[in-house]
């Protein structure tokens, strides 16, 4: 029987467990967690949806990334406090699990009294900001923009845009920032038949994302699928699979994952040295498990 080497056992063992550990996402992306509404069950056909969010932050939560952000519709009707019954929970986990959780607003956080369900949000992310905010995270910067322009004011609306011009030229300057991630709500592409593409998104925020160096993704929610389209070389995802109803889509735009239609999943990033690596887990259809599946490996200069 050979001589086992444990000093090169060990070093294997070492190299094993962190080649695992660099795996794991050290930011998480979801979005539309809202459980469904009554009127869209008219017209879609709901699969067992609320218990599909729970399943999603459990794992969320196994993966102990450090932040987790929300895109928008968080709950079906956030100015309603019972809305928030479900989700309170999962924030409550999250934070217990050591995970920062950052969150934008979507047409169903804004949805019949603006006021009280900002306030609602607020409560529970404190740092969020109607007029645009940014946070960074494993020195990628993510700014979170409200692209509820039929709900803002005219002055809020260029308020939001002289801060969105001014963050993204000082973030891009910036050395300790590797990579920035713009997210908004509204999809400025989408294939779906239920929501259309958002023109105010196209015309306020795609131009600037597209001509600053530094910003890497453009990544939204709104249409409850996953897509990833590509203008001018730069990539836009759509990830709006926390939960409520899956939309059936046309093909319009080229959508270079038109073979991946997960109806349930969210992101997970992990920045490495030289590359910006995105992974979509998608639930499986009996709930039993969740996939992993590579979407893009940036280059991060």
């Amino acid at each position: 029987m050979k001589k086992i080497d444990w000093r090169i056992f060990s070093i294997l063992i070492v190299l094993s467990s962190w080649s695992g550990y660099a795996q794991q996402p050290t930011i998480v992306m979801i979005s539309d967690t809202q459980a469904p509404m009554r009127v869209e069950k008219l017209f879609l056909k709901s699969h067992h949806n609320e218990h599909a969010t729970s399943v999603l932050f459990q794992k969320i939560d196994s993966l102990k990334p450090m932040s987790l952000f929300i895109l928008g519709d968080v709950t079906s009707w956030s100015a309603k406090e019972r809305k928030w019954r479900s989700m309170d929970g999962y924030l409550k986990a999250c934070h217990e699990a050591g995970i920062s959780t950052h969150a934008l607003w979507g047409n169903h956080d804004v949805m019949g009294s603006v006021k009280k369900g900002k306030a609602n949000f607020k409560k529970r992310f404190p740092d969020a900001n109607p007029d645009g905010y940014y946070v960074v995270s494993d020195s990628i910067a993510f700014v979170l923009l409200n692209s509820n322009f039929k709900r803002m004011k005219p002055e809020e609306i260029n308020s939001q845009q002289k801060w969105y011009e001014e963050t993204l030229a000082l973030l891009d300057k910036d050395l300790s920032i590797a990579a920035i991630i713009v997210s908004c709500h509204h999809a400025p592409f989408t294939n779906s038949k239920i929501v259309r593409p958002s023109l105010e998104v196209q015309e306020k925020f795609v131009p600037l994302f597209l001509s600053t160096p530094k910003c890497k993704l453009f990544i939204t929610g709104h249409a409850h699928a996953f897509e990833q389209f590509v203008v001018n070389e730069k990539n836009f995802l759509v990830i709006g699979g926390g939960g409520g109803i899956h939309q059936p889509l046309s093909t319009d735009r080229v959508d270079v994952r038109a073979d991946y239609k997960p109806e349930f999943h969210f992101l997970g990033l992990t920045l490495h040295q030289k590359h910006l690596r995105v992974d979509s887990y998608p639930l499986y259809g009996n709930f039993s498990s969740i996939g992993k599946k590579n979407i893009l490996d940036l280059p991060i200069p």
